[in-house]
């Protein structure tokens, strides 16, 4: 039986016992695919049952450490105790996530509900027809978690105090710490700094002030999305749950499901904040794929294509006016 990187066979027996009782044995386990900070297997046990394991760990962790964003919404979204309370987030908006079926703290383990249907990408690439009433179910789950809200931003367990400086200033000022990094490995940005640093500038000023916040998901790409049994969406990779502005959730959105956004598409979006956040996600989708090439992240081709067309996407954007 394969095992998991660095956990001892006996304490998956272990782990099986508890949720299950002594009568089943893991009999194999694999890993599943994603998960750059944490590592995500299946396990089967003895008798066809299955579960998924997740393991918060260094050594399961493929992102080089670093300075930014060492604090605040964007630290890093990994840990069991992100993962518990972004579950009872989502769960108590109405959201479905996989059901938890053992919490491990002192191993830094989550026993979950194994989603079999597979991811909505995989099932809209095979089955587009099948997949369109999933989509419609996801929409609502978006405006279900959009309708949860609160008044400071924020992981729930590390809200922000109430005189922090706004969201679209966050993201600002990360999007030109983010440029700064890119400028430095990928000539073509060098080249554009000063005009993507007006870019950003521009598009900050135009942006209104706001009060109040919703709980978005931060990175729901259709991989994010598993199909359960009744074709019913589920949310995975959920440690990123934050409150925040609905327009990151949806910059995200537009970019990652294409074609068939417009299923999610939301009324009352501000379109100065969308144009802030599609400018700065680019450069995020830039520097972290480039920073992963630093490690030794298996998927190199894959990472350096997101970097790629995130360049370019940058560098065909007209100067502001």
């Amino acid at each position: 039986m394969n095992g998991v990187r660095g956990l001892p066979t006996g304490v998956l027996d272990a782990v099986v016992r508890q949720v299950y009782g002594g009568t089943r044995a893991p009999r194999d386990v694999t890993r599943l695919a994603g998960g750059t900070k944490k590592g995500v297997y299946r396990l089967t046990l003895d008798d066809g049952t299955s579960c998924v394991l997740h393991r918060w760990d260094d050594t399961e962790d493929w992102w080089p450490a670093t300075d930014q964003d060492a604090d605040g919404p964007f630290a890093a979204a990994t840990g069991l105790d992100l993962f518990v309370a972004a579950h009872a987030e989502l769960t108590d908006a109405g959201v479905r996530v996989p059901e938890i079926l053992l919490l491990d703290p002192d191993g830094d383990l989550a026993v979950v509900e194994d989603v079999r249907g597979g991811s909505l990408e995989a099932l809209h690439a095979r089955d587009p027809g099948r997949a369109a009433p999933v989509l419609a179910r996801l929409a609502e789950l978006v405006r279900a978690l959009h309708g949860r809200c609160g008044d400071r931003y924020g992981r729930p367990l590390a809200l922000a105090p109430a005189d922090a400086p706004p969201p679209q200033t966050v993201i600002r000022d990360r999007a030109l710490r983010h440029l700064a990094e890119c400028a430095r490995r990928v000539p073509g940005l060098a080249a554009a700094w000063d005009r993507i640093a007006a870019l950003l500038d521009t598009a900050h000023a135009a942006v209104a002030p706001r009060n109040g916040y919703t709980l978005i998901h931060g990175e729901l790409g259709p991989d994010h999305v598993l199909v359960d049994e009744q074709d019913r969406p589920v949310l995975i990779d959920v440690e990123g749950a934050m409150y925040f502005d609905p327009e990151w959730e949806h910059a995200f959105l537009e970019l990652r499901f294409g074609d068939t956004y417009h299923h999610l598409a939301f009324e009352g979006l501000d379109e100065a904040r969308l144009r802030l956040y599609r400018l700065a996600l680019d450069l995020s989708l830039v520097e972290g794929p480039l920073r992963l090439l630093d490690g030794d992240f298996p998927d190199r081709a894959f990472m350096r294509s997101i970097a790629d067309h995130a360049t370019n996407r940058l560098l065909a954007r007209p100067p502001s006016r």
